[in-house]
């Protein structure tokens, strides 16, 4: 559900923090849905615990994320708090669709084609 790559150079907590916060802005994780464990979360993304620690407590003090203890993490039930402004979505949507280009190009697909390729996957998926 998250998304990290580890050669780009924005730091990895920082990463995960904006693809939490964007699973929630964009409906992927909505209120009250439980976060992994900590752990589980690290060895899945291939990073270390005390990163994914970092970015959940950050997050619980802002109020996007809540703990209970014993039970897990949640996505708090602020959602005013948890919304990206517009602006930080258009940034993270360009960040986003750069690495896609760029990963595509180095592939050998033309723009012209993942365009073509993509508004086909939205006309199948709207039918």
């Amino acid at each position: 559900m998250f998304h990290i790559d580890t050669k780009h150079p924005t730091p990895l907590y920082h990463q995960l923090e904006r693809s939490i916060k964007f699973a929630i802005a964009t409906g992927k994780l909505r209120i009250g849905d439980q976060l992994p464990t900590v752990r589980q979360l690290a060895v899945e993304l291939k990073i270390n615990a005390n990163t994914v620690a970092k970015v959940y407590a950050e997050l619980e003090r802002s109020g996007v994320l809540q703990t209970r203890r014993g039970v897990g993490t949640f996505v708090h039930d602020r959602p005013a708090e948890v919304a990206f402004s517009r602006r930080d979505r258009e940034r993270h949507l360009r960040e986003l669709s750069d690495h896609f280009i760029a990963e595509t190009h180095s592939r050998g697909f033309s723009i012209d084609e993942v365009i073509e390729h993509l508004e086909s996957r939205r006309k199948r998926r709207a039918n």
